[in-house]
């Protein structure tokens, strides 16, 4: 196997490294903008205990939303075995704060070398991007009413979802874009024709049966997230009800996704924090409940992924069997 780190050097790394510390030094912008003490306070009164379950609830989502995937790849035909597909499931959640999704690609780079071609391993990433999105919506729906502005976004969300799966019912739409974009040069038809060949291998994964039961997974496994989020608060004691702890984390994440950031920097977290504070609680409780959650779900799922790129790296330095 070529050498994980080879497919790191460049701009991958250098991306990696430069997320990070603009994310570091926004959550550091707005905990002193809040009020640096305030912030301090409200991470210790969630204490270690708190620390522990917010971050289990975020290893269940991790768990089930490598069930799906697992689930996507057997669908495609291209099953990997567990521990394997593991390892690289984790390693691209290193790169997930960069620009373009590299975490992805570099994903698709591991899994081809074990026999997975790029389109399949594509095709799984859209299936899980478009699961993590109706997830997501319905997670919204449980407070919209109370915050009927956020209507708009929801919509958006919608409307994203219909499109998506109207193109992958659709077969004949999609060979009659990849038999006209085949057919022509050029770097932007070249794209079209990839990008519907794997919208083409995506349908497998779209199938009612398998839609719903990737759909409930995605559901459960977002929502253990937002119900940690929901603790996190109510030891804040802030005075919110579970339904709209809820809907604050759907309706951040889905605006950071709309946002096209990558991890949905910046977008999420301005998000969180206002709903927060038109629901009256504290500037700076609201920021320290939300530097808080983003470290124990986005940022944890990064240094996961990292720790399980350097496993893979010191596995094949030692002549071990790399993922």
């Amino acid at each position: 196997m070529n050498s994980v780190v080879n497919h790191l050097e460049g701009w991958k790394i250098k991306a990696l490294v430069f997320s990070i510390v603009i994310a570091i030094g926004g959550y550091l912008g707005f905990s002193l903008w809040g009020g640096w003490e305030e912030v301090v306070d409200a991470f210790i009164q969630i204490g270690w205990l708190g620390t522990l379950l917010a971050l289990a609830m975020s290893l269940v989502n991790y768990g089930l939303r490598f069930v799906r995937w697992q689930l996507y790849l057997a669908k495609l035909n291209h099953p990997v075995r567990h521990l394997a597909s593991l390892r690289i499931y984790l390693t691209g959640f290193a790169l997930t704060t960069t620009p373009g999704k590299a975490g992805e690609a570099f994903r698709g780079i591991l899994l081809k070398q074990r026999g997975v071609p790029f389109p399949a391993s594509f095709a799984a990433f859209i299936s899980e991007r478009l699961s993590d999105l109706i997830a997501i919506i319905l997670l919204t729906l449980f407070a919209l009413t109370q915050y009927p502005d956020a209507r708009g976004l929801v919509l958006v969300g919608v409307v994203g979802i219909a499109l998506i799966l109207g193109v992958l019912a659709s077969k004949t739409l999609l060979s009659k874009i990849h038999n006209a974009a085949s057919s022509r040069d050029g770097k932007i038809v070249t794209f079209i024709a990839y990008t519907s060949d794997m919208l083409m291998s995506a349908r497998a994964c779209h199938n009612p049966k398998l839609l719903l039961s990737a759909t409930a997974i995605s559901f459960i496994a977002w929502g253990a997230e937002a119900l940690a989020f929901y603790w996190v608060l109510n030891w804040l004691g802030a005075d919110i009800s579970l339904s709209f702890a809820v809907f604050v984390y759907a309706i951040s994440m889905l605006a950071g996704a709309l946002s096209f950031m990558p991890g949905g920097l910046g977008g999420a977290e301005a998000a969180m924090v206002s709903l927060l504070v038109i629901k009256g609680m504290a500037m700076p409780t609201a920021i320290a409940a939300t530097v808080f959650i983003r470290l124990a779900t986005l940022w944890f799922a990064v240094a996961i992924g990292l720790f399980a790129l350097i496993q893979s790296r010191h596995g094949e330095m030692s002549g071990g069997v790399d993922p």
